[in-house]
């Protein structure tokens, strides 16, 4: 194989891994936003609470994988504690008061993280068995660590399509999302369901910080920046609906990396211009009004 094309592969390869990687923090917040109904602010500190918790559990246990064992049932605890005592009270409030609120939360997590973490950039190591690069050409190689990355966002993947496809629970969000006064009569508890779909949400923005802190580092703020381009892949994709964040977040990571590589000036606009290109051709989003699938 040329070196052309490797750095080609390359290229697709990052691309496809920072899509997936942003999927699990978009799926989460598409989740939220189409069946609760909240507009949900604070949802990239909750990727942020993830990779500093990784962090600090690496330097506990000495291994990220058990970090990431420690702090999953830790993000879904503090989901569900979340949903309970902030979110719930918002359902039947005007959006504006879910702005204002979740705003205000991402001030008291940053300022928390201030408090513990300090403002220092940490940085997280590799796990053994995956830190090592997997030789291309003479001079190009891949780390095995970014396939491992995509490897686990698939199967994550897969497993919430599993779960919004084929259980129980799955059938009450998508009814829910189209007809939640018509879920209450059939007699199922949709705070329940509310409840589950909130945590969830939370659980998986915090394992993509969690999976991307070895590459991406932890440093403050680093929530801000994910949140911003999660709400362009739910616009992209549509509200509600899990298949238009898979695409849209692909699209995304494949458009940020090769206009960060063909065109640096011009990478900051690649994202948006997509985004305007896809709503000009589909003002829903790619699956605009199929929540939940």
């Amino acid at each position: 194989m040329s070196d052309s094309f490797v750095f080609f592969l390359i290229q697709v390869l990052n691309g496809v891994q920072e899509g997936l990687l942003l999927f699990l923090v978009a799926s989460g917040l598409t989740l939220i936003f189409g069946i609760l109904r909240v507009i949900n602010l604070a949802h990239g500190s909750f990727y942020m609470l993830g990779a500093y918790l990784a962090y600090a559990l690496t330097q506990l246990t000495g291994n990220l994988f058990f970090a990431i064992l420690l702090a999953v049932p830790l993000a879904i605890v503090f989901g569900l504690a979340l949903e309970a005592l902030l979110f719930r009270p918002l359902y039947a409030r005007d959006h504006l008061y879910q702005v204002l609120l979740t705003y205000g939360l991402i001030l008291v997590l940053e300022e928390t993280r201030s408090l513990v973490f300090g403002d220092d950039v940490h940085g997280v190591d590799v796990p053994h068995f995956l830190d090592f690069s997997i030789h291309l050409t003479g001079a190009l190689s891949y780390p095995a660590y970014r396939l491992g990355i995509s490897a686990m966002c698939l199967i994550i993947a897969g497993g919430l399509w599993l779960l919004i496809q084929k259980t129980r629970l799955g059938m009450a969000i998508r009814a829910g999302a189209s007809n939640r006064e018509m879920v209450q009569s059939l007699g199922i508890d949709i705070a329940w369901v509310y409840r589950a779909v909130f945590a969830l949400g939370v659980a998986l923005a915090a394992f993509a910080g969690m999976i991307a802190a070895p590459v991406a580092s932890v440093f403050p703020g680093m929530g801000n920046q994910i949140l911003i381009i999660s709400f362009v892949v739910v616009v992209i994709g549509g509200i509600g609906s899990i298949k238009g964040a898979f695409l849209g977040s692909l699209l995304i990571g494949l458009a940020d990396t090769f206009g960060q590589v063909f065109a640096p000036q011009l990478a900051g606009m690649t994202v948006y211009v997509l985004m305007a290109a896809v709503l000009l051709w589909r003002p829903a989003g790619l699956f605009g009004g199929r929540a939940a699938r």
